[in-house]
């Protein structure tokens, strides 16, 4: 089980990276951070910087056809940035259109807004994105996590770091069927 994390160089909250990449982990699964630039990636408590984590793929290097899953942590400003990268909303659209899932948490969903993959979903995010998930098509759900199964592939969204073990549970259960 081989699963991506993507996000920005900056801007992820920390929790919403650590704890499903240890959740994958302790599942024997491999996860991959992936970024728009090499390096490390800075991490935040909500607005205050967290620690910093080594990038190990860039995202013009990779496809989607390497993984069997796709992480989108939050945070405000990771999802805002990446939903401006061309090469990132390529690589989640890819998820998509291969069938494998994808598991989004807070504000994560901006960048599926972008990759134009909510038409006809039903997700949940943070509520501030109610309104942007509306006007792409997509249904908005106000429950801890949410499994939505219409479409290509499996979609997991869930709102907040609050969320996390629901998050955790459902996401592992997605990407431990499409490794198998």
């Amino acid at each position: 089980m081989r699963i991506a994390f993507l996000m920005a160089p900056q801007g992820v909250e920390q929790i919403e990276l650590t704890d499903p990449w240890q959740a994958v982990t302790d599942a024997g699964g491999e996860p991959v951070l992936v970024s728009t630039k090499p390096g490390r990636i800075q991490a935040f408590r909500h607005l205050d910087k967290a620690d910093t984590f080594p990038v190990d793929e860039v995202v013009a290097d990779v496809s989607a056809q390497s993984f069997d899953g796709l992480v989108l942590p939050g945070g405000v400003a990771n999802p805002d940035t990446l939903r401006l990268d061309e090469r990132a909303v390529t690589f989640v659209r890819d998820f998509f259109e291969r069938g494998r899932p994808v598991a989004a948490i807070c504000h994560a969903p901006w960048t599926l807004v972008e990759a134009d993959v909510v038409r006809g979903r039903v997700l949940t995010s943070w509520p501030s994105l109610r309104t942007d998930i509306r006007n792409a098509g997509g249904t908005w759900v106000d429950e801890r996590v949410h499994v939505c199964g219409r479409g290509p592939n499996t979609l997991i969204t869930s709102r907040k770091p609050a969320d996390l073990k629901a998050f955790r549970e459902a996401l592992l259960e997605a990407f431990t069927r499409q490794a198998a």
